[in-house]
């Protein structure tokens, strides 16, 4: 029966997924924020060879790879680990950003998220790391406490498609994104806490044919509002999808310009 119950509101397929799992270091008492740059260099490998290999399987349309990290987000294994979903279906997320930066193509011919990212570094404020191949900015309408976007200099669609220097330069910054999330709220000792994150690569889906105006970013968030609080979803956000903040993106910008200097080209 290719419905549920029978009834066409409900179109059942089949389950083509897949989920595998990158360990990022051996000690399982370890903190993706105390690896190494070469070690997150595997990592960055790894992301790029599940794409290719990924890409290449029948019945996957979109790749995501992504990591949560902390109890609050639900982690039951400390191990330091990131996830590769596999999805048969483009996923909700993607799929509404897919008809944005189409519909955008349609009206300007350009490219919505290169012109978001190329909007950030003209407006200076929110930009807060910089190397030779990527921008991390605090999107000008941040939902969580605590939000970067981390976008390619260069027009790139997936992982695979990095080179070598830019694979070396998201290595990079992705450690001391990492660092400046742990030290971003204060607890008063000054040391920071083990921030629970997620880290959610976005690229562009295998087949779909609004790829080409897509480009590959990381959005990185936590739901931490403070030392001691979590940002609970309250009946705005998770009834409606209306987000309401107690904080704003200048304010999250200004405090990573407290942690560290937005250049940190090698």
């Amino acid at each position: 029966v290719p419905y549920v119950d029978g009834n066409p509101l409900w179109e059942k397929k089949l389950a083509a997924g897949r989920c595998e799992v990158i360990c990022f270091d051996p000690n399982e008492d370890g903190l993706p924020a105390d690896l190494p740059v070469s070690r997150l260099r595997t990592v960055v490998e790894a992301w790029a060879f599940r794409t290719a290999e990924i890409s290449k399987m029948e019945g996957i349309e979109q790749i995501f790879p992504f990591e949560n990290h902390g109890a609050e987000i639900g982690v039951s294994l400390a191990h330091p680990h990131g996830q590769v979903y596999c999805y048969p279906f483009i996923a909700p997320k993607m799929e509404k950003e897919l008809q944005h930066t189409e519909a955008y193509h349609e009206k300007t011919g350009g490219n919505l998220l290169k012109d978001i990212m190329n909007a950030e570094l003209e407006a200076e404020e929110r930009v807060v790391m910089r190397n030779h191949s990527w921008v991390a900015y605090v999107p000008a309408a941040a939902r969580w406490p605590l939000e970067v976007h981390v976008a390619p200099v260069r027009d790139v669609l997936t992982l695979d498609q990095l080179n070598d220097q830019e694979r070396w330069d998201l290595a990079s910054m992705y450690s001391h994104l990492l660092k400046r999330g742990n030290a971003f709220f204060d607890k008063g000792d000054g040391k920071g806490m083990d921030l629970p994150y997620i880290a959610a690569w976005h690229q562009a889906p295998i087949h779909d044919a609004r790829r080409e105006n897509y480009r590959l970013n990381l959005q990185f968030f936590s739901f931490r509002r403070a030392a001691n609080k979590i940002k609970y979803l309250a009946g705005s956000e998770s009834g409606m999808a209306a987000w309401i903040s107690d904080t704003t993106p200048e304010l999250i910008a200004k405090r990573f310009h407290e942690l560290g200097q937005i250049d940190i080209s090698d």
